[in-house]
């Protein structure tokens, strides 16, 4: 389909006897952020190698951009761009040096190389340390760069493994930045990911994989409504009342989950206003002194582990 940039339908992939893919399905609309979620061992890297034709699928139709990643692997590879989970480096080189040496690798003249890399040092906020040693970058700064490399031939489609794993959060946010702009320019990015919040913050859609299956997909929202609508929080002053709290507050106490560390109870609610002037009122009669009562929706780390935690939780959903 012409809207649809990455296209996966019942892939398989085994290592022995493990399964790492397990009739895999998966749909990347043009010009978005496709997040994929999922525990270690899940298939994340497993399909990023099998989209970017570095391994063959056992079984199942995969295309990127158009080609079959099997029939036309090469022309696959002159339209996507792969940013692993290590930066890809030479640190003794500068900035500079190291695009302009991507791009001859690319087979790009060494005039159409360096203008390259002036774009792209300029695009990404390093113009000024273009010269400077890579081992002097800060860890966003390298991130930033690596992030740059790949886009050497301005591909259709980029891969982002785990892009920000170990970077501390103003290295995060530098590296968000760069992929809300690239995907502003009209780029598909396919984001594999651990954090949550990176997800939340720049997928347009989120899959959720778990044992080589997408067990869940849609929107940041779509997820949290499925998982269980709004909740409640209420932290305790003194977290020896939180049994007090769960046997007098109008919810189940099956639904309840407790956090003795935080002082804090939560439950799941219908009525938003209803069930918050319930909750005051109840803890106000019987004296119990709350510090906080907040409404808000799941969070993408309780519809992770809805989805990828308890067995049995995964069987109902």
């Amino acid at each position: 389909m012409a809207d649809t940039a990455i296209t996966v339908e019942g892939a398989h992939k085994k290592y022995g006897d493990k399964k790492a893919l397990d009739g895999l399905d998966l749909l990347v609309a043009r010009g978005t952020v496709h997040g994929i979620l999922g525990p270690n061992g899940a298939g994340k890297t497993t399909l990023v190698r099998i989209l970017s034709t570095l391994l063959r699928p056992d079984a199942g139709r995969v295309e990127v951009a158009g080609h079959d990643v099997l029939k036309q692997a090469r022309a696959v590879r002159f339209r996507i761009g792969l940013l692993g989970q290590h930066a890809a480096l030479d640190e003794e080189l500068g900035g500079r040096q190291n695009l302009e040496m991507f791009g001859r690798l690319y087979h790009l003249g060494a005039r159409h190389a360096r203008v390259r890399a002036d774009e792209l040092l300029e695009r990404f906020g390093l113009a000024d340390t273009g010269r400077k040693a890579v081992r002097q970058y800060s860890g966003g700064m390298r991130r930033r760069l690596d992030l740059a490399a790949s886009l050497i031939t301005d591909p259709e489609v980029l891969f982002l493994d785990e892009p920000t794993t170990g970077l501390d959060p103003r290295g995060r946010a530098e590296v968000w930045a760069a992929v809300r702009s690239l995907v502003g320019g009209g780029t598909t990015v396919l984001l594999t990911t651990q954090y949550l919040e990176e997800a939340d913050q720049l997928a347009d859609r989120i899959s959720v994989v778990d044992a080589g299956r997408v067990v869940a997909d849609g929107t940041a929202d779509e997820l949290k409504a499925a998982t269980g609508g709004d909740r409640i929080d209420v932290v305790l002053r003194d977290a020896g009342q939180l049994g007090a709290a769960v046997a007098l507050l109008p919810f189940d106490p099956a639904g309840v989950s407790v956090d003795t560390d935080r002082r804090r109870l939560s439950a799941p609610v219908t009525d938003r206003m209803a069930a918050l002037s319930g909750v005051v009122r109840a803890l106000e009669v019987a004296g119990i002194e709350a510090e906080d009562v907040v409404l808000r929706r799941p969070t993408l780390d309780e519809v992770f582990l809805h989805l990828t935690g308890d067995p049995r939780v995964k069987e109902a959903a």
